[in-house]
């Protein structure tokens, strides 16, 4: 068989894509964490936040009596709410449902955010950031999911799902976001172990 042969294979096209889309994301958050553009008002937000006079809630809300952060423990809610709002709305007659899982998903935002905030405040320049821009993604999901909330309120579900899949579409690239401050994260740890 000749490399021709294998290139042609049905799963070449799938994977040289996902490659493709994977080395074309790595770039974007690279070039992200190398940009210095607002990396006064990062410093300065920074400051602002370690300056709050938390006490020990700030220990807390950095997960330290659990030995690691609580922002990802805190996140769930939100994110587990709305995925299964999104499956309930495929659901015929499950319209009630999917408002409350939106609604209390909603609810489950301050804490969540409030941590990440926390966590964020001490982060060095390339993490801090990615993680503006995970809190970016964030608002926008939160923005969707607002919408969502109302339009469900208002007796029109389906504009409702429309917001709530472009919720989840931001809480998508959120995640990814977080997910890669919170790798650089470990690996820096780990590296200087």
């Amino acid at each position: 068989m000749n490399s021709r042969t294998l290139d042609s294979s049905p799963t070449a096209g799938p994977t040289a894509a996902l490659d493709t889309a994977s080395a074309c994301w790595l770039k974007t958050l690279d070039r992200l964490e190398r940009t210095t553009v607002a990396d006064p008002a990062i410093r300065a937000l920074q400051r602002g936040i370690r300056s709050l006079p938390l006490g020990a809630m700030r220990d807390l809300l950095r997960g330290r009596p659990l030995g690691h952060p609580v922002h990802p423990v805190l996140v769930q809610v939100p994110i587990g709410c709305w995925l299964s709002a999104s499956v309930l709305d495929c659901v015929p007659g499950t319209q009630h449902a999917s408002t409350t899982l939106t609604a209390v998903g909603l609810a489950g935002v301050a804490p969540a955010a409030v941590a990440g905030w926390a966590d964020w405040a001490d982060l060095p320049p390339e993490q801090a950031r990615v993680g503006l821009v995970h809190a970016a993604s964030n608002i926008a999901a939160v923005a969707c999911y607002t919408a969502s909330l109302a339009a469900r309120l208002r007796g029109r579900s389906a504009r409702g799902r429309l917001w709530a899949l472009s919720g989840m579409a931001a809480v998508a690239v959120s995640g990814a976001l977080g997910g890669h401050v919170a790798y650089r994260q470990a690996v820096g740890a780990h590296a200087s172990a």
